[in-house]
């Protein structure tokens, strides 16, 4: 939905109209069958989305415990459950597999599938750090097999909208892409956020969403200058990030598991700004405002609570295609944003167990 605002008392200056979103409706999209990888909240998600908005339907799903496979399989009318990924893959019949597990256990869980010649869709962050999805990336080259991070939030339509709005030159040159995400996790060391072993901390769970919009804007972000605490666990707590984009253009970033920020989106030029209001990275709104005085806004168009559909939909159709990543979320970016968290980990002092010398 599109709305515009004329500034009042000069009808000479044309209203501001928005481009439209060219994502397709993602029902459209050709219907896969799926495995789903550790069956918890966001695979919970994956599933009753695919299953309610798009033609695509999870077959199979895989936890460690065989009950709780089970019980997942029976709440989502899945046809079969399994304790491993190797069962899975031997039973077969899979079209892609969509990775749900703890950051940690992605490049573990993923590298099967890709050797098995499988699609795979990763969720955010990609993997642990950036050596491990240069080796996921790697088996997908050679094997020649899709593989794609799903960031939700870069298949959206007013991400579409967004996109189009930046390259047109509506907002001038763009000096500052500014965002944050903050969520209030009370301490505790047994919580996957607290826990190091399990890829904890703000950054790779919260921090992951505003870094992936500036390098979507900006490019590849550089003259990093980062600031941050950690908890008691070793993992950050709060990091704050200035960066360069490769073509010019600031990036100023926040992230934290400690407090509820505004969790916005701002993409500023010289000719004006274009907001995504909180939560920027879920279905929402997108409200551009020139210097000029006038302002449209483009509204998220189906329901809310189907946003995981499109990323779905996008793996589906290039999938079919027989493509091997997608321009929305490529291999380079997934790489981009992997090296940039490498880049302020290794400034705050986060190392996960995964990574220290054996």
């Amino acid at each position: 939905m599109n709305s515009t605002d004329e500034p009042p008392g000069d009808a000479a200056v044309p209203a501001l109209s928005l481009p439209a979103s060219t994502v397709p409706e993602p029902s459209t999209a050709p219907g896969l069958r799926w495995g789903v990888i550790s069956p918890g909240h966001i695979g919970d998600q994956f599933t009753a989305t695919a299953h309610r908005a798009t033609a695509s339907r999870v077959v199979s799903v895989v936890s460690r415990s065989q009950q709780r496979a089970e019980a997942f399989a029976a709440e989502h009318g899945i046809e079969q459950a399994f304790s491993s990924v190797t069962e899975m893959l031997a039973a077969g019949g899979l079209d892609a597999v969509y990775v749900a597990s703890p950051h940690a256990q992605h490049h573990e869980l993923a590298r099967p599938v890709l050797e098995a010649g499988i699609p795979v869709l990763v969720e955010k962050a990609f993997t642990l750090n950036g050596t491990q999805a240069r080796d996921l990336l790697d088996v997908a080259r050679e094997r020649g097999v899709f593989a794609m991070e799903a960031m939700w939030a870069r298949f959206l339509p007013q991400f579409d909208v967004l996109r189009q709005v930046v390259a047109s030159g509506l907002l001038g040159d763009v000096i500052e892409v500014a965002a944050d995400h903050g969520q209030s996790f009370p301490e505790d060391p047994a919580h996957r956020m607290y826990a190091p072993e399990l890829g904890g901390g703000a950054l790779l769970d919260l921090g992951v969403y505003p870094l992936s919009f500036a390098q979507m804007v900006l490019g590849d972000l550089t003259d990093l200058a980062v600031r941050g605490d950690l908890t008691a666990t070793g993992v950050d707590a709060y990091l704050a990030l200035l960066g360069r984009g490769e073509g010019g253009g600031r990036a100023r970033l926040s992230s934290t598991l400690l407090a509820r920020t505004p969790t916005e989106a701002v993409v500023s030029g010289t000719a004006g700004s274009a907001r995504l209001s909180g939560a920027f990275f879920a279905p929402g709104t997108l409200t551009v405002t020139l210097l000029d005085g006038r302002s449209a806004s483009f509204s998220h168009v189906g329901d809310p609570g189907d946003g995981m559909a499109y990323e779905i939909a996008e793996a589906a159709r290039r999938i079919t295609a027989g493509d091997l990543e997608s321009p929305l979320m490529n291999w380079a970016d997934t790489l981009s944003v992997m090296d940039t968290m490498d880049a302020v980990r290794a400034e705050l002092g986060v190392v996960y167990p995964a990574e220290e010398p054996s």
